[in-house]
């Protein structure tokens, strides 16, 4: 017992519960009123459920959660009354003791920041961090809870940054870890399962959310709020993630290797074509030091007159223009013959991103500029890979 003037506190056994055959007890000081102790109660049983769940799985396989931030890592500031960045990574971790069962996780809390704040520097520091976690031989995977705005673009980075068989599985959440049913800790506890699963080798990065599992080349945010956001259009899921087991029926196949080979990512700008534009903003890319272009074209990738003179005066400049579409299923073709549609875009220089969406495009393309490849013939061969 000690008194400090004002209050006494008391080290008391709270609570005790059975955890993994395990009788935990809850110790804790505890104020003077048992009102106060009974108010912390639910944190500190969490916080000690997860330790001992942690002790549980020492003989599994080793998981590392690479915190980043976003939605999941969010609660409700009660002055802004919106969310902000408010939990770690190992806050995360207490609300899914079940883990243990899986595996022995690792926490790195590498950043805290919304998604719409990642960046190439942000993505460069975190391909160093996944593929320093992979080289370790007792780690069997590696999972990053993200914000969902550009989930999208660091699964493709880290899907062609990253050189192992190991899973990489990113997971985020729609609703915030004020909300009643958070969403976090169910995509959490499924990507540890996908990552420990021996189906999941092979697969590059994937995301995991609402026990669904997309492929990074193909998957893509559709919805501002719902649960299943994220997917991948006429290519569909890769697999889904039961109470039983993780069902993986197909393997992504378009996959390459690109390393980071450059201290800093060239400049690539993404231009929208739209009904009325003209090439003003195309143009002061170029000027401004844009190293590439991409063009989210219309249809199969066609564009009208001014943006076509655009384009073709970034390519007098010797920089690259991919052309990709709004469009959110099929591939942009040099296919059309009047001026500004894909065939004419093809015959002037311009790059055929395939089935990439514009802000995948954009990262391919500054992966190739900063190994050197600026010719249409090598960056046209990786698109079309």
């Amino acid at each position: 017992m000690i008194g400090n003037g004002r209050a006494t506190i008391v080290n008391q056994v709270i609570s005790q519960s059975h955890l993994f055959g395990t009788r935990v007890y809850v110790v804790a000081p505890i104020a003077t009123t048992r009102e106060t102790a009974l108010k912390r109660l639910p944190f500190l049983i969490a916080g000690v459920m997860a330790m001992a769940a942690q002790a549980y799985a020492q003989d599994k396989p080793t998981v590392q959660l690479i915190a980043t931030g976003g939605t999941i890592a969010m609660k409700i500031d009660p002055v802004k009354k919106a969310p902000v960045p408010a939990i770690s990574g190992d806050d995360l971790m207490a609300t899914v003791p079940d883990v243990a069962k899986y595996a022995k996780v690792e926490v790195n809390n590498l950043s805290n920041v919304p998604s719409d704040y990642m960046d190439p520097v942000r993505w460069t520091a975190l391909t160093k961090a996944v593929e320093e976690t992979l080289k370790r031989p007792e780690v069997a995977g590696v999972v990053v809870s993200h914000g969902t705005d550009t989930l999208e673009e660091t699964a493709f980075w880290l899907d062609t940054t990253v050189k192992s068989d190991k899973p990489v599985i990113l997971i985020g959440a729609q609703r915030n870890a004020s909300s009643s049913d958070f969403d976090g800790p169910r995509n959490l506890l499924n990507a540890v399962r996908i990552a420990v699963d021996g189906q999941a080798k092979g697969k590059g990065a994937m995301l995991a959310m609402n026990n669904q599992i997309n492929a990074a080349r193909y998957v893509t945010k559709t919805h501002t709020a719902n649960v299943e956001t994220f997917q991948s259009g006429s290519y569909g899921l890769i697999g889904e993630v039961y109470a039983d087991k993780v069902v993986i029926d197909r393997a992504p196949l378009r996959r390459q290797h690109i390393p980071i080979v450059a201290s800093q990512m060239p400049r690539v700008d993404i231009v929208a074509m739209y009904g009325g534009a003209d090439d003003r903003m195309l143009r002061s890319a170029v000027d401004q030091g844009a190293k590439g272009i991409v063009v989210q074209a219309l249809g199969m990738g066609n564009v009208n007159m001014p943006m076509f003179e655009g384009i073709k005066y970034a390519l007098s400049k010797g920089v690259p223009v991919v052309i990709s579409t709004r469009v959110h299923n099929g591939r942009v073709m040099a296919n059309y013959g009047f001026e500004g549609g894909g065939k004419t875009l093809a015959d002037a220089g311009a790059i055929m991103a395939g089935d990439l969406t514009p802000q995948k495009s954009r990262i391919l393309l500054m992966l190739l500029l900063q190994q050197g490849k600026t010719g249409k013939e090598d960056i046209q061969a990786a698109f079309d890979l």
